[in-house]
């Protein structure tokens, strides 16, 4: 089967998703036609990641993040040509749309080549989440309703995510995100206690993380000596963690990532949203007890035993006091967040609903049906 992955950008955690789709569907040929930035990640470091030879690239030169006619348009035509003339040469099987800028211009295009039938769409984090006012929210709604229009199944990737597209009157189904648990539970917390009490997180420092409000609890703790905060990773809002407690690591292999993961004390998510965060996944594997804010994806990583949520600085500060405070109670919660990862979100299950899913859209000529 020939598999068509569009994205923008090739960063995050569509690279982990992305990579462990091809990794896990061998048989197949994967063409990732992305986009990239630059300013947060090489894009020559992260084709490093994909070593099997089931895989091959294709720039989509002028995607961009942002809605721009003057952008989006030129993004539209290039893409257009790119998948016609991978349909022409009949290497595409299926067109599996990743993001909110690819699933829009992904499902415009798609249609009007004739094969909106062979279209999956996974947001990865509902676009209307994201936008910083209601205004903005408002216009990501009335395009996604719009995308839907043109065909191809919307596939959520939690339950409260495939719940909020629902609500907007789209249909969804949830296949969840996983992980190869027992490759990261190998990566355990050391028997050595470090000094302090380490509340870490990772992944991109954007605005879609809050770091203002990972600075905002951090720096309340400034005069407390044993608290540090440990961010992993970088990104364009890194000027907004200016607390003198936080440490930003920059970009690291994953295995240190991990390391450094596995010896704090907290893992904590200021998320604005989420569709299934990876870095939250791994960290439950890690036996990791975990803060996270009460928002769609954030909310399906909690069995109501391995950690908290909170809804805003106060609830945060306050419920890292009770945790810094009954250190037993940490290590029940993080063995709680193993269990909870190893039963729920198992990679093979996963990947074996795509490969179920990729099946029916080629084999359906005009409707996709719903996994039971």
């Amino acid at each position: 089967m020939k598999i068509v992955h569009v994205l923008e950008p090739l960063a995050g955690g569509m690279v982990t998703f992305i990579s462990s789709l091809v990794e896990n569907l061998p048989e197949d040929t994967h063409f990732i036609v992305h986009g990239s930035r630059e300013h947060l990640v090489p894009l020559s470091a992260v084709k490093k990641q994909f070593t099997w030879p089931n895989v091959k690239f294709i720039r989509w030169s002028s995607a961009g993040r942002s809605i721009s006619l003057r952008k989006d348009i030129p993004a539209f035509f290039e893409l257009y040509s790119i998948l016609k003339r991978l349909k022409e040469k009949n290497m595409l099987d299926v067109v599996h749309l990743h993001c909110s800028k690819g699933g829009f211009i992904g499902r415009v295009v798609c249609k009007l080549l004739g094969i909106q039938h062979l279209v999956i769409y996974t947001p990865n984090g509902a676009p209307f989440m994201a936008g910083g006012s209601r205004a903005s929210n408002f216009i990501y709604k009335k395009l996604e309703k719009l995308a839907s229009l043109f065909g191809g199944q919307v596939v959520c990737c939690s339950p409260s995510e495939q719940k909020a597209y629902e609500k907007e009157g789209i249909k969804a189904i949830t296949i969840n995100n996983g992980i190869p648990y027992k490759k990261i539970r190998r990566h355990q917390k050391p028997m050595k206690k470090h000094a302090g009490f380490v509340v870490v997180t990772s992944g991109r420092i954007v605005d879609q993380k809050n770091p203002a409000l990972f600075n905002q609890i951090a720096r309340y703790f400034e005069e407390f000596p044993d608290f540090k905060f440990l961010w992993v990773g970088d990104g364009d809002a890194r000027d907004e963690l200016t607390a003198k407690n936080i440490r930003v690591t920059g970009w690291l292999p994953a295995a240190k990532v991990n390391d450094l993961v596995a010896a704090a004390d907290v893992y904590i998510s200021t998320s604005r949203y989420e569709g299934l965060s990876f870095a939250v996944l791994e960290a439950l594997a890690m036996n990791m007890p975990v803060l996270l804010t009460d928002c769609i994806g954030n909310k399906d990583l909690m069995n109501s035993l391995n950690g908290a949520v909170f809804s805003d600085f106060n609830d945060a500060v306050y419920t890292l006091l009770r945790f810094y405070n009954n250190s037993s109670m940490l290590k029940v919660m993080g063995q709680h967040s193993g269990s909870h990862c190893k039963n729920n979100f198992n990679l093979a299950d996963t990947f074996s609903r795509y490969e179920q899913l990729y099946q029916q859209a080629c084999l359906v000529p005009e409707l996709l049906y719903p996994i039971k």
